[in-house]
């Protein structure tokens, strides 16, 4: 492994192909201080029948991505009925398998942890996806979830661009968390326990959000809608050619997808206990910031 700035670099050829140990302790230890892993030689293989798929008209009507849930086995934001659907679930699935043992192989002491999330494809542009400010992943974020809240555990996820166009994937990557947490931190409100028991009894969330998950939704909002700190803040400009993977944390690396389509995109959820350094967590980092505990 090298490191290139923001990025540490892993010439690997296969999912789940066995990785040395000292190896893959240093790819665990870049990934925790927050950077980018890049595979440069690293592609998924997308079969014969498959390729059809590779169009954004394979979006229903209103959708940007779509995604596979492997706990029910359902392809969900397709215009694709049937066989076909079942095809593309299966596709995504695979994905979803190889990433997992790739995790599995890279850092052995997540293994215990590691539980796998939704499996996302994402065919159309960047560009051409239109949202609100909250919504747009063209800028600089970290991801927090509003219907799903983490009570502080790790969003780990693993990216493989398979444009067959030769379209680029491209990313910029903030300052590192804390110095940024310290910055947003005294603007986020702290949530109250009843609003969080009531929004859960709605419905509206699928557990109840601990007060990591409202400081987080905050963080996230009140970045995104900072006009100055998007257009003045550090930044590192990251280019993701087709047939190559990356992952990263990205609730701790501040990122933007500013172009590409084709990405396939899996997450994993890891219990802070289980990371080789847990002090760099998210949570363990606003905790230290707020004097006390969130969740």
């Amino acid at each position: 492994m090298r490191e290139e700035g923001v990025l540490a670099v892993l010439d690997i050829a296969e999912w789940g192909a066995p990785i040395e140990v000292a190896e893959g302790a240093r790819a665990t230890r870049a990934l925790e201080e927050g950077r980018v892993l890049f595979l440069p030689s690293l592609s998924f293989a997308v079969d014969e029948p498959e390729k059809p798929f590779l169009t954004p008209s394979s979006l229903a009507p209103g959708r940007k991505n779509i995604s596979f849930d492997p706990a029910t086995g359902e392809c969900q934001g397709s215009r694709h009925t049937g066989a076909e659907a079942a095809r593309l679930g299966a596709m995504l699935d695979r994905f979803g398998r190889q990433a997992e043992a790739l995790l599995r192989a890279l850092a052995p002491g997540y293994t215990q942890g590691l539980r796998r999330a939704r499996t996302s494809f994402r065919p159309a542009d960047v560009e051409d996806r239109p949202s609100s400010v909250r919504q747009d992943d063209r800028l600089l974020h970290v991801d927090a979830f509003p219907t799903r809240p983490t009570r502080g555990e790790r969003i780990l996820r693993v990216f493989s661009n398979i444009a067959p166009d030769g379209a680029e994937r491209r990313w910029e990557v903030g300052e590192p968390f804390p110095a940024f947490a310290e910055k947003f931190l005294p603007r986020v409100k702290p949530g109250r326990a009843a609003s969080a028991w009531l929004i859960e009894r709605l419905g509206l969330t699928k557990g109840r959000r601990s007060a990591y998950d409202t400081i987080m939704l905050g963080l996230h909002d009140a970045m995104k809608q900072d006009a100055a700190y998007q257009a003045g803040a550090p930044h590192a400009s990251l280019a993701f050619p087709p047939g190559t993977s990356w992952i990263v944390y990205t609730d701790q690396v501040l990122h933007a997808a500013l172009a590409g389509r084709f990405a396939l995109e899996q997450t994993f959820h890891l219990p802070v206990a289980a990371m080789a350094e847990p002090e760099r967590a998210p949570i363990r980092v606003l905790e230290r910031l707020a004097g006390h505990a969130l969740a």
